[in-house]
């Protein structure tokens, strides 16, 4: 009988922190997620890693149209989820509005934040604002 063991002997990953104010944050935002998933150990599902960078634009493109200009993100992980927190000084939490299918101004986002994570919270930020964080399973 054959067995495999996965180690998580390595010192857990180093929190990634970006920072944006333009929509240029985005794609910036999208790469630091997906080299995030590419140096964890042991190296999670391609799936989830897809769905981080998925999830990752949809808040920061939120943040930077409705929460006030800019964001900061922050990705961690632990042995079992993976993490991605979005701060924006916009108090307002987000709110659910029906898809736009005919004219394209949005209404997705939300939607797929909530569909795709697999806990997800907002707490009010010290100074003002809030912080989105999104958790998916490792």
């Amino acid at each position: 009988m054959n067995s495999t063991t996965i180690s998580l002997t390595s010192a857990p990953p180093v929190p990634t922190v970006v920072r944006g104010d333009s929509p240029a944050g985005i794609s910036r935002a999208r790469q630091a997620a997906r080299a995030f998933t590419d140096h964890l150990t042991p190296a999670p599902d391609p799936d989830m890693a897809d769905t981080l960078v998925l999830v990752v634009s949809e808040l920061v493109t939120n943040a930077l149209r409705h929460g006030g200009g800019y964001y900061t993100l922050k990705l961690s992980a632990g042995p079992d989820t993976v993490s991605a927190a979005v701060s924006d000084p916009n108090p307002s939490h987000p709110r659910e509005r029906a898809p736009d299918l005919n004219g394209g101004s949005g209404g997705f986002g939300w939607h797929m934040i909530r569909r795709l994570t697999d806990h997800l919270t907002i707490t009010p930020s010290p100074g003002g604002g809030k912080t989105i964080h999104a958790h998916l399973p490792r």
